[in-house]
């Protein structure tokens, strides 16, 4: 059996190490020159309860066995997972009628441990919020992760158990004959494929078109952020949402898992054809300010050490596309918006489980490998014992980021797993995450890289083809 996913970003990969349970040629393909770098890549990183899906909604449906899985796939992936849990928070009298909504939603898709709270157990749980609040509704299952870093993991441990990723590859053709898949092409390159699973984001639409099938397409809807250095944690213990409006579930406040606090995202529906559009705006990010201040007042926005926007599909249905279609052997995984990151976990086990794998008659491999262990980050421990380490290691004793304390250890790990440019390291370490966004040690990891590689540190890239960012020679 011979399987082609198209999308490496977090749904993809875990669609794929699922595929690798049973007997299949798997196949990941992507667009992008690494792993997670679409819709992945720049999100609020939130795994949802599961209150703010409509019930009967495909949404609903993957959302919250999804939200229940995380603890097992980041345990087996070793992927950061904390529940904080969340609040939506009612700044007026008026809004409180939007919990009771949310309450009564997230009670009929089973979310655990909904509770509606006073205003004074808001304020001494969440002491920064804005002393006005009128209550809130707490979900105690909502927790944060790193949607790249669980992309990442998923991917390593599929090409561990046999799959075969292929970067920097857009796919161009899915082919279709006497109603069935047998081929998908990217680029000059041909593979045959006796199931195709359309994991492709943004351009799942456009896939699915190739595959002879007619879908709405999607509208790119562009959030911007702000990230505040980790000086401000404290302001935010749990997930903080606004009362939603129709379009989004508004700004947000929360902490991410490294300590810093996260403001957004905002909700512009952009052309279709505006996919990769993640410029930030003033008046976006004017925005962002003004709905997280409304929650928390004391924000200080002097703290702020990034800003970025990421793309999220938004289709006419509101919901995802998934599961079998008229194309025999092509599946959608498709309109992957939120809560995708949640849902991803329970969708590719459905999707592999109870879909592919019967029609095709597939058994489990018993010589599947689960466990995938994370890049060793000595910073976490005590002196003696990473003392201990650098003695077996010396490089693991040089620290090139001191934002995060990675060391170069670190650093050359993650290009044996397949970093290749400054933000392949970035993504799979957090070097240059930190307070000074890479500031300080940019200059190092571009040499390693450059080393590592075997190639000038001018053909270093930051991220896409092309990105260099020093020209000529340089000495170290």
């Amino acid at each position: 059996m011979r399987a082609a996913v198209i999308g490496a970003g977090v749904v993809g990969t875990l669609i794929a190490r699922e595929l690798c349970r049973y007997p299949c040629d798997v196949l990941l393909l992507d667009r992008a020159p690494d792993v997670g770098w679409g819709i992945t890549k720049a999100n609020s990183a939130i795994v949802h309860a599961g209150f703010h899906d409509a019930p009967g909604t495909t949404r609903a449906r993957f959302c919250v066995p999804g939200n229940a899985l995380f603890d097992e796939v980041c345990g087996e992936l070793d992927v950061p997972l904390v529940r904080v849990g969340a609040w939506v928070l009612a700044l007026d009298e008026s809004e409180l009628e939007v919990l009771e909504e949310l309450l009564a939603r997230g009670r009929a898709n089973g979310v655990p441990g909904l509770a509606l709270c006073s205003p004074r157990e808001v304020l001494a749980d969440e002491p920064a919020v804005n002393p006005a609040v009128a209550g809130g509704l707490w979900a105690p299952s909502a927790g944060i992760t790193e949607p790249w870093a669980l992309a990442l993991a998923a991917a390593e441990n599929a090409i561990a158990n046999g799959a075969d990723l292929r970067l920097g590859h857009a796919v161009t053709h899915v082919r279709v004959r006497n109603g069935r898949v047998y081929a998908v092409q990217a680029a000059d390159r041909s593979w045959e494929a006796d199931l195709v699973i359309n994991a492709a984001g943004l351009w799942s639409d456009r896939v699915a078109a190739m595959a002879g099938l007619e879908p709405p397409p999607l509208t790119p809807r562009r959030g911007q952020y702000v990230l505040l250095d980790k000086a401000a944690r404290g302001l935010a213990r749990a997930i903080l949402f606004p009362a939603p409006n129709p379009l989004s579930k508004g700004i947000l406040v929360l902490p991410t898992v490294d300590g810093g606090i996260l403001l957004g995202p905002t909700a512009e529906d952009l052309a279709p054809d505006a996919r990769e559009d993640t410029d930030t705006t003033a008046e976006g990010l004017q925005a962002v300010v003004q709905g997280a201040q409304r929650m928390v007042p004391g924000l200080d926005v002097s703290l702020s050490v990034k800003v970025f926007a990421g793309l999220r599909p938004e289709s006419p249905s509101e919901d995802f596309e998934v599961g079998a279609t008229e194309v025999e052997g092509f599946y959608q995984a498709a309109a992957m918006r939120s809560p995708g990151l949640t849902a991803a976990p329970a969708l590719a086990r459905w999707l592999v489980r109870e879909q592919i794998a019967p029609t095709y008659a597939l058994r489990p491999r018993p010589e599947f490998r689960a466990a995938r262990p994370a890049i060793p980050h000595p910073g976490i421990l005590d002196d003696q014992a990473w003392n201990a380490w650098i003695e077996r290691d010396p490089p693991f004793g040089k620290v090139i980021c001191h934002c995060n304390q990675i060391t170069e250890g670190e650093v050359v790990e993650a290009i044996r797993r397949g970093a290749r440019t400054l933000d392949g390291v970035k993504f799979r370490t957090r070097a240059g995450f930190g307070r000074c966004q890479g500031g300080s040690c940019t200059d190092e990891i571009l040499l390693i890289l450059a080393r590592e590689l075997g190639i000038e540190p001018s053909a270093v890239d930051l991220g896409l083809p092309g990105s260099t960012i020093v020209r000529g020679e340089v000495r170290p």
